[in-house]
């Protein structure tokens, strides 16, 4: 098993994951992820539930819509986290608080018809108006 992990920017909140069990690794553009993190495009790795934990001090939680969970940071605020009912038994943990981000590489982009005209996208990774699976 190969441990990673990642934090909220003063520490007082960490998650490890088995590296073997990364589901999926994408780029967000929808105005949800655009809002909850201040960025034009969000980074994201999906996580099986059980194969994952928090370390340190748990995360508090905010319900952003009906049947969201995100998690953030107590202390500094930071968001961590993703948990939908669209995708049961997994969570979602945002790429740039890894330890090490450089080891992140997305698959693909979702919600591109909420990408900002400032943000290009210039890569050649599959482009979805939606999820993937839509």
């Amino acid at each position: 098993m190969s441990m990673r992990g990642g934090q909220c920017q003063c520490g007082a909140t960490r998650y490890q994951f088995d590296a073997g069990k990364i589901r999926w690794q994408g780029l967000c553009h929808c105005r949800d992820c655009q809002r909850a993190t201040g960025a034009p495009v969000v980074g994201w790795l999906g996580i099986r539930d059980g194969h994952w934990r928090w370390v340190g001090r748990e995360p508090a939680r905010y319900a952003s819509s009906a049947g969201v969970e995100r998690g953030f940071c107590r202390t500094c605020g930071t968001p961590l986290s993703y948990a939908s009912d669209r995708w049961p038994g997994e969570t979602h943990f945002l790429a740039a608080t890894l330890d090490d981000p450089a080891d992140y590489a997305p698959a693909f982009h979702v919600y591109t018809h909420f990408a900002l005209p400032w943000a290009r996208i210039d890569d050649t990774l599959p482009k979805h108006s939606g999820t993937v699976s839509d």
